[in-house]
């Protein structure tokens, strides 16, 4: 545990600088970094981290480098904008422990502007809140990782150990972004991943299967003066029932998991996107139904696929004509697997001493029914990934916001992990 006064000077140097924090997030939330277009706010976060003579790392993501390694989820998109940066401090003499900071810069489309207050992209501060879309998830807390570190050093140390501040893409529909740093070869003792899924040490998350149903119907003109055709929407739609049937199924397995048997509903399934038809006046020939489900840890993603695709086969033949057309089915996201967070009783300590010093409260657990990139360390590197982070409100949806007191406090306790895990000694004149 860090010394009391060596903690204040750390919490003294967040709060001296919360203000410029607050004016590089808003930085950041203005510049849009929807999928397929990060790379002007990687540029941002890169000079970013060369202003704090971090060495820096920029590189395209390249399929072929990552689709043979496991936690790679299948990509129906160009990379050719998709870019990761990762900024690294190395120490003159390394005594502590290593830590890799890590969050996503990508956000999710914001629907009809019009209903948001004020446009998505400018972010305004009301009160204690934060709004923008990305201004909670998760921008905040990617910007806060950088001021962690600036606190550290302005509170006159410096820390002994490499430090990883990974900037990454694709969080939001396949974690390929993440997957490419542990590919490129970054690995630490801790990862911490600052999601705003509140100030509480996330236990357990869910993984994530993206898939699309895709139906062929028989197009023919509207008014059935010939024949009346099949309806490719009409037939997609008949299927979301027999699909959605599944959630309660899984949902009653949750009794036979360790961590999730008191969870009130992880598992769902949603309808995230519907395509289909070409003329209004024309049997549509085509439907697609774009779906989301989420499976507990532990859970093969292989005989989840089986179920799925057994539940849409069986729901066809229900259906004169679907029978004899079947849907098609396409894997073109998120593929991830459930993660729980174990073998980290030295990072949860650390974790849990710096928050007390901060909140003057024990540290709170949190299981989840969302998804983030902490699996690829825990999973896949056998690093213990620790998630915690500020509270948002709305995220993926209107008016979007992040809570200030909740991020300056924070920004505190990461800074407080930081010097604790990673040891720090006084900076030379």
């Amino acid at each position: 545990m860090l010394d009391q006064d060596v903690a204040s000077a750390i919490i003294e140097a967040v709060d001296r600088s919360f203000d410029r924090q607050l004016r590089f997030t808003q930085d950041f939330v203005r510049i849009p970094s929807l999928r397929g277009q990060e790379h002007t706010v990687q540029d941002f976060m890169a000079s970013a981290m060369a202003e704090r003579d971090l060495s820096v790392d920029q590189w395209r993501i390249d399929v072929d480098d990552i689709k043979h390694l496991p936690g790679f989820a299948p990509v129906t998109i160009s990379y050719e904008h998709s870019f990761n940066v990762v900024g690294t401090y190395r120490p003159a003499t390394r005594k502590g422990r290593s830590l890799i900071f890590n969050g996503h810069v990508d956000v999710v489309p914001t629907g009809d502007a019009a209903r948001w207050t004020t446009p998505p992209f400018e972010p305004r501060i009301d009160g204690h809140w934060m709004y923008g879309r990305g201004a909670g998830d998760m921008k905040s807390g990617l910007a806060a990782t950088l001021f962690a570190f600036d606190a550290v050093r302005a509170a006159g140390f410096q820390p002994t150990a490499p430090i990883h501040f990974q900037s990454v893409v694709e969080e939001e529909c396949t974690g390929n972004g993440t997957l490419a740093c542990l590919q490129r070869g970054y690995k630490a003792d801790c990862a911490f991943v600052p999601e705003p899924l509140q100030p509480k040490l996330l236990r357990a998350e869910i993984g994530l299967i993206w898939f699309r149903v895709h139906v062929a119907g028989d197009p023919q003109h509207a008014s059935g003066f010939t024949s009346v055709g099949a309806n490719a929407i009409e037939k997609a739609l008949a299927l979301w029932p027999h699909i959605k049937a599944l959630e309660d199924l899984w949902n009653a397995r949750k009794s036979d998991h360790p961590v999730y048997k008191n969870h009130p509903h992880p598992i769902r399934f949603n309808i995230g996107e519907i395509t289909g038809g070409e003329w209004t006046s024309s049997v549509p020939s085509t439907a697609t139904l774009h779906v989301r489900c989420s499976v507990l840890p532990g859970w093969s993603l292989a005989e989840a696929c089986a179920e799925i695709e057994a539940c849409v086969r069986n729901a066809a033949l229900t259906d004169p004509y679907l029978s004899n057309n079947p849907p098609r089915i396409e894997y073109h996201g998120h593929m991830a697997e459930g993660y729980v967070l174990e073998n980290g009783a030295a990072q949860e300590a650390v974790l849990a001493d710096s928050h007390r010093m901060v909140f003057g409260t024990a540290l709170e657990e949190e299981v989840t029914s969302a998804a983030t990139d902490a699996r690829f360390f825990g999973l896949y590197q056998g690093t213990p990934a620790i998630v915690y982070g500020p509270i948002c409100e709305s995220a993926h949806g209107f008016d979007e916001r992040v809570d200030l007191n909740s991020l300056r406090a924070v920004t505190k306790t990461m800074a407080l992990f930081l010097a604790d895990w990673c040891g720090i000694e006084r900076a030379k004149a």
